[in-house]
């Protein structure tokens, strides 16, 4: 079945956050365009945040949206281009502020659901200029490990092999490295903005 950008966006845009900080349970669901009725914080304060996750050049047409803790999605602000950022939660550390392209949503939807590898064709971008955190290195599905928080960065959402690469496996303040090294998850981390 193919899905229309709406629909790409409902079925994976949910999967970063919980795949890079933590997993919550949360479920997909259509997404809305009313926004969540129990927010306390403005919604361009939230569409603000999660542009600086982007480069500006990506950012200026970027759709924005939020997930709730029920799972909902709801769309803040519709784009143009290919990029849906996320704003993240301030207060919980696992939902981060981010920026990807549909490869990318494809590529951690596939990781949420515990699929054998990914299924994008093509890799996927992801933009984290305002930081964030992560909780290890080497296994995909670790909810318990304490946060590590890391400065700006990118990602090329892509199985990248570590011996082949001659990258270093794990968490690196500054460069390149291989997160997940070993696993069909495995994904290129490039530390500072590009």
């Amino acid at each position: 079945m193919k899905l229309t950008r709406r629909g790409k966006i409902s079925a994976a845009i949910l999967a970063f956050p919980l795949a890079v900080g933590g997993f919550s349970g949360v479920v997909a669901q259509e997404p809305s365009s009313q926004p969540p009725a129990s927010t306390s914080e403005a919604t361009q304060a939230k569409i603000d945040r999660a542009l600086s996750a982007a480069p500006p050049a990506v950012a200026t047409a970027a759709s924005v949206a939020e997930i709730n803790g029920d799972g909902k999605m709801t769309v803040l602000r519709a784009g143009t281009n290919e990029f849906t950022c996320l704003p993240g939660d301030p207060k919980n550390l696992d939902k981060q502020t981010m920026c990807m392209d549909q490869a990318s949503m494809q590529w951690f939807s596939d990781l949420v659901q515990h699929k054998p590898k990914p299924t994008n064709t093509v890799p996927g971008i992801t933009y984290m200029l305002a930081g964030g955190t992560q909780r290890s290195d080497t296994q995909p599905y670790d909810k318990t490990s304490p946060l590590i928080k890391i400065g700006p960065h990118w990602m090329i959402m892509w199985p990248f092999d570590a011996k082949a690469t001659l990258l270093p496996a794990g968490h690196k303040p500054t460069g390149t490295y291989i997160k997940w090294a070993g696993s069909p998850y495995a994904y290129l981390v490039v530390t500072g903005k590009p």
